[in-house]
């Protein structure tokens, strides 16, 4: 098979046909074939297809277009990301045609003149007609059309070379005219043309070849002939013989401009960004490539692009430009200028001077350094267009409007590169002297180069001081970006650039998100603070990186973090700009904690008549209510992070009531996911605040949910006193409810009469009440304490009403597990497959896996032991994975049990001892006394004591 892009799209197949005929498709192939066996972005090649204008299902319709072109093209791969078109290059006459330009060119510089005329005459002999005609994509003309018909009319003119030094200027000087009438300002070319006729024997043509030349370029450029071309006049002038060029002879000696600056002495790091680099040099005579090495401020950009610079070998040259607040115009006279352009010839019109530019680069193999981008416009004006040229550009943005331009993200050092580079600047002997402390100080600087950098030039000056003094001081966050300052090196000064660069409402909004502390945030977090929508503002911010994107959570949000240091810089703006962060904490408060409270309304659903009912008994209603409990689950889960912070943000700066609201608005979402540490500090945090503002209801609160987090965790002391404590501060609705919780840790301990009497209260109480739920809760205890299925059936009909279908899920289990007890194994398993069927619909996994020990007691009452230890053991995973203790030790019974049915007696060994611990740690003494009934049954199958 053979592809053609040298021309309209062609797709041969011996003598046969087989090019797409939908615009589209050709757009897809052209670009999968002008890069073949390399793996290309579903967003490039979306952008090649479409432009920067894609409809919104354009990911979908592209696997749409791959799967059409795989029915007509072997090779097309799924890769990671995007997809890779498997073709040898020499298949894709473009490719074809840049290594025979290469080929050629290495024959000429061995001296084999009439051979290297050959193969550049066979290399363009593969044209059709305009690169890519008929592909209506401007993406793919700008990236790869217009270097390919550059590289065309370089070959052309170096064939001509070739041909004249043969002396066959006769054959040519046609062809060369018809060069110099499509392309008037190629001084070159009618360098040519003059030498062409000359040796055609028409003397007087070449000379007035030279007037029409001098007059075109005088006119549209404003300059006299160039070097080449006044060479040429000269020896048509000089008379004699007709000229022969020489094919090396096609220009004039240049000065090699190497304006890179130093390379940094104690560069560290950055291997895989180096080597990416590297791989990416363009071959001589192929298309120029242009790389974004983009990251947040002080993250060494400029360091990274220098040193790789300096490491690279290019014939011509090295240009380098900083771009910090100056315009294209600006850069464009430095470059020309350093290119060679005499003084006063750089011309005034910024178009005229970007054709000079492209022109007298054309024809060089440059690496160019842009340093400190703003944008893609600051930046398009200056790529080189040769072939073979490298450009690197720096900028906070990855620029991605920028065509045909790869991008790599300059991050933080990890931490063993942040030690490195601090034993670089510091010295070694130091940093080995005092591990732990130089590790505090990279900690600190966030892996942040610039950072570190400070950071060990301030250990360098000063000699006395120890790693351990640096670390302290830096320590105090007041203080950070002060003691980050090194003569003319300043974090804050970075930051400061970056900052004075936005407009004000991003400003505005940037300062504002310093008065959270969480690691990342959503758009709605951003919107709460500012008190307006953010999405294009957090999206701008990102772009001039001082946020960072962190991709969608699993709620279809993008995430935004951001290095702690620039988080710092925020804090000090809000702080000298707004006041202090109460004010901002305050406004957002009633967002944070409306959009809480709403997801704890959700996961424990309100009764009947309040107006908060979602769920009916009808199967149709439950199955859309256990997609918005799940919905709920997973809400709370990705924001988890963000809401704990925020419980910190509210207690640190005095906003009480918030701080105490929201840690127990987050109670059932720490309970039912075991997020015990998070669980803790929260609580305690929400305390403190409750305490401090006397809030009596409020402590009450926080200390039953202190109370819940020590029975989870087998504390069973700890928890009846915190009820204890929060009995007299309960208000009237609230003392059955605490109640309640007393009766739970009463019969974890084995006091069953405290127990049912604290049950049959609260059931009482909640009846008088009008409380549904509290009457559901308490119906299920008393009659799982009773074995009671009548009462477990009224529960089960009061979630139902209430429309909480993980209270069905529970009491259906624990019906499923009385039903086992009665010998009742159809009827068990029944209810045990209700039950996990909710927890899954809701996906509620520590739920599950407590209705995986129940189903393996149920298979096991059927005689199937290999099935009840699947069971058992995918639970004591899950159980495991949430560090429940109390779970795994039920799901180890049930697996020793499994076993001995099985006649695995040292499986079953293991197990019980493992169950009996557990509940033994947790004093769980009903638990125990049926795990020491198992361990009996275990030592007398295996005749010994265990």
């Amino acid at each position: 098979m053979r592809f053609g892009v040298l021309g309209p799209l062609q797709v041969l197949e011996g003598e046969h046909d087989l090019t797409p005929g939908p615009a589209k498709h050709r757009a897809l192939l052209a670009a999968l074939l002008l890069q073949p066996r390399r793996p290309l972005t579903v967003d490039r090649l979306i952008a090649e297809v479409w432009g920067d204008q894609p409809p919104v299902s354009a990911e979908a319709v592209l696997r749409v277009y791959v799967s059409a072109l795989r029915k007509v093209v072997d090779g097309i791969r799924t890769v990671p990301g995007g997809y890779l078109l498997d073709v040898d290059p020499d298949q894709v006459d473009a490719h074809r045609f840049e290594r025979l330009v290469t080929a050629g060119r290495r024959t000429r510089d061995a001296g084999r003149t009439a051979e290297a005329a050959d193969d550049l005459r066979a290399a363009l002999a593969l044209w059709r007609g305009p690169a890519l005609a008929g592909i209506d994509s401007g993406e793919l003309r700008r990236a790869h059309a217009v270097p390919l018909e550059e590289l065309r009319l370089t070959a052309i003119e170096e064939r001509v070379a070739l041909d004249l030094a043969l002396g066959r200027g006769a054959e040519v000087a046609g062809e060369v005219r018809a060069l110099v009438a499509a392309h008037p300002l190629r001084e070159r070319a009618w360098g040519q043309l003059m030498l062409a006729l000359d040796q055609a024997g028409r003397r007087s043509e070449a000379l007035g070849a030279y007037q029409e030349a001098r007059r075109l370029l005088v006119d549209e450029l404003g300059l006299e002939p160039g070097a080449e071309l006044r060479e040429a006049h000269e020896r048509v002038l000089a008379g004699g013989p007709p000229s022969r060029a020489m094919p090396n002879e096609t220009a004039p000696s240049r000065a090699v401009p190497n304006e890179t600056p130093p390379d940094v002495v104690d560069f560290t790091g950055r291997e895989r960004v180096l080597d990416w680099i590297r791989r990416s040099v363009p071959p001589a005579g192929t298309s120029p490539v242009h790389l974004v090495l983009h990251g947040p401020a002080g993250s060494g950009k400029s360091a990274v692009a220098i040193h790789a610079a300096t490491a690279l070998d290019f014939p011509d040259g090295r240009l380098y430009a900083s771009l910090r607040a100056r315009t294209p115009g600006a850069m464009l006279e430095d470059l020309l200028r350093s290119l060679g352009c005499p003084e006063g010839a750089v011309p005034a019109d910024l178009d005229e001077r970007i054709r000079l530019y492209r022109s007298m680069v054309s024809g060089r193999r440059l690496l160019v350094v842009l340093d400190d981008a703003a944008d893609e416009a600051q930046v398009r004006p200056l790529l080189p267009t040769g072939p073979g040229c490298l450009t690197l550009v720096t900028s906070r943005s990855p620029l991605s409007g920028l065509e045909a331009a790869r991008a790599c993200e300059i991050g933080v050092f990890d931490p063993g590169e942040s030690m490195a580079m601090l034993a670089r600047v510091a010295g070694e002997r130091r940093v080995r002297a005092e591990p732990q402390a130089a590790a505090r100080i990279a900690a600190l600087c966030g892996g942040l180069p610039l950072a570190l950098r400070i950071a060990g030039s301030r250990l360098a000056r000063r000699s006395s001081w120890t790693l351990e003094h640096l670390a302290g001081r830096l320590e105090d966050e007041r203080g950070r970006l002060d003691e980050l300052s090194a003569g003319d090196l300043t974090v804050r000064s970075s930051l400061a650039l970056g900052y004075r660069a936005l407009s004000d409402r991003e400003r505005l909004l940037l300062r504002r998100l310093g008065a959270l502390s969480a690691p990342d945030f959503a758009p709605w977090a951003a919107a709460a603070v500012l008190g307006a929508p953010a999405d294009r503002l957090l999206e701008s911010l990102a772009e001039a990186g001082l946020l960072q994107a962190r991709g969608l959570d699993s709620t279809g949000q993008e995430r935004y973090g951001w290095h702690d240091l620039t988080r710092l810089y925020a804090v000090e703006r809000l702080a000298a700009e707004e006041g202090p962060p109460a004010r901002v904490l305050t406004v957002a408060a009633r967002e944070i904690l409306d959009r809480t409270r709403r997801a704890r309304a959700l996961l424990l659903p309100a009764e009947p008549g309040s107006g908060q009912t979602l769920v009916r008994t009808a199967e149709q209603a439950m199955v859309l209510e256990t997609t918005q409990l799940r919905e709920s689950a997973r809400r709370l889960a990705v924001e988890r992070g963000f809401l704990v912070a925020t419980v910190t943000d509210f207690q640190r700066t005095g906003l009480d009531e918030a701080a105490w609201r929201l840690a127990f608005y987050l109670t059932p979402f720490f309970e039912l996911g075991a997020h015990r540490e998070d669980w803790r500090q929260s609580v305690e945090l929400g305390l403190r605040s409750a305490r401090r503002m006397g809030h009596r209801h409020g402590e009450a609160l926080l200390l039953r949910s202190l109370a819940d987090l020590h029975r989870a965790e087998g504390r069973l002391v700890e928890a009846a006193e915190a009820l204890q404590l929060a009995l007299p501060l309960a208000e009237a609705g609230e003392v059955a409810r605490t109640r309640h919780r007393l009766g739970l840790v009463h019969l974890a301990q084995g006091r069953l009469p405290e127990a049912e009497a604290s049950f049959v209260a609260c059931l009482t109480a909640f009846s008088a009440a009008g409380d549904q739920r509290g009457r559901a809760d308490a119906l299920r205890a008393l009659g799982g304490l009773r074995r009671a299925e009548d009462l477990l059936l009224r529960s089960l009909e009061a979630y139902r009403e209430l429309g909480d279908p993980r209270g069905e899920a529970a009491v259906s289990l624990d019906l499923a597990a009385l039903h086992l007890d009665q010998r009742r194994p159809a009827e068990a398993r029944r209810r045990a497959e209700r039950g996990l069927d909710l927890v899954r619909r809701l996906g509620d996994r520590r739920p599950e896996a407590a209705g995986l020990v129940v189903l393996a007691r149920v298979a096991m009452a059927e005689g199937r032991p290999d099935t009840a230890r699947g069971a058992a053991e995918e639970a004591l995973g899950t159980f495991r994975e949430y560090a429940d203790r109390g779970g795994a030790a039920q799901a180890l019974l049930t697996l020793a049990a499994a076993f001995l049915d099985l006649d695995e007696v040292d499986g079953a060994v293991d197990a019980v001892t493992r169950a009996v611990a557990e509940f033994d740690a947790l004093g769980d003494k009903q638990g125990l006394a049926r795990a020491e009934g198992l361990a009996d049954e275990t030592r007398r199958r295996r005749g010994m004591r265990i």
